[in-house]
């Protein structure tokens, strides 16, 4: 789905929406409540937010996993695999395509051995099983099923929490002042427009998204995205000095057709320009089209991330003696 232009403020639409908010609130706190959580041998590290839509949460996983491994420590993700038909097995980049898995799960295997599974305990068993010294979850601070030694919120600095209400009304997945109660520690990705940072009394930890210099050297381009919020992307493609002939937004998670594609190709053809994508759209593309499109990668800088990995291993070195 597209991020509805009102979830950044309250108007007509966002208030009359607001009494199913209130509901989706109350089945988020139900469906907390009614399930206690597992606990596996191995700490597990939730990387979560309260809103809906782009806030940067997997480019941070896969960092923080970076980091754990620059430790000499052996993370491994566990995710859900959004839109993926197959559960409950390690992503082998080579054979599964994300009809089968999901697109987060074939970028975070990228960095490290990556489980889908809806359920995320026994997500953590297979993780654990095969060698993992800390589990990662992409997602999830709302699953009630596996226990977090640590959670961080992630929260995008220029949107911040919106208008404060629930689906549909706005962003939140569950009410602020309930989500804050069970998390760690908050980071936040990019400028924080929204002073985010002195509203929570918890430590913060901030980044920005920076995009890897491009190998290619044309900047004459028709960029598209299927993200939470592919305007930052365009932005960072303007950043670098990149001629936007046209945007075009698809739907997060969506997954491109072969006709949609061809279309893309060919429009591009009658631009004289290149076709430019996110690495989260790169891997819904078939292979053999691959070729024809170009794809700008990105990585999280953080203000201080000695900081942060000292924080992750202490609060992950005290729940393992704890």
């Amino acid at each position: 789905m597209k991020t509805p232009s009102f979830w950044s403020r309250r108007n007509l639409t966002a208030t009359l929406l607001s009494p199913l908010g209130c509901l989706y609130a109350l089945a988020t706190r139900i469906n907390l409540a009614l399930h206690k959580p597992h606990k596996v041998n191995t700490p597990v590290l939730c990387i979560g937010n309260l809103t809906a839509g782009g806030t940067g949460k997997t480019p941070t996983a896969v960092s923080i996993a970076k980091i754990m491994q620059q430790n000499n420590q052996n993370p491994h993700f566990v995710s859900r695999g959004y839109g993926g038909t197959l559960h409950n097995l390690i992503v082998d980049i080579q054979q599964h395509t994300p009809q089968q898995v999901g697109d987060e799960p074939l970028l975070l295997t990228r960095q490290a051995p990556t489980v889908v599974s809806p359920d995320r305990y026994l997500g953590a068993q297979i993780a654990e099983n095969a060698g993992a010294d800390i589990i990662i979850m992409d997602d999830g601070f709302q699953n009630p099923k596996l226990h977090k030694d640590l959670s961080f919120l992630v929260f995008d600095g220029g949107f911040g929490y919106g208008n404060g209400w629930c689906i549909p009304a706005g962003p939140l997945r569950e009410s602020l002042s309930a989500g804050l109660k069970r998390a760690d520690a908050i980071i936040i990705i990019g400028e924080d427009k929204h002073n985010l940072a002195s509203k929570f009394n918890l430590p913060v930890f901030q980044g920005n998204i920076v995009p890897t210099p491009p190998e290619f050297e044309e900047r004459k381009a028709i960029a598209f995205a299927g993200i939470g919020r592919p305007e930052k992307f365009y932005q960072s493609l303007r950043e670098l000095n990149f001629e936007l002939v046209e945007t075009i937004d698809f739907p997060d998670h969506h997954y491109y057709s072969e006709p949609e594609l061809n279309e893309l190709i060919t429009k591009a053809q009658e631009k004289s320009c290149i076709l430019v994508t996110t690495a989260k759209d790169m891997v819904k593309i078939p292979a053999a089209l691959r070729p024809k499109f170009k794809v700008l990668e990105i990585e999280v800088k953080w203000n201080n991330e000695t900081e942060l990995a000292n924080f992750i291993n202490q609060k992950l070195f005290t729940s393992i003696h704890s």
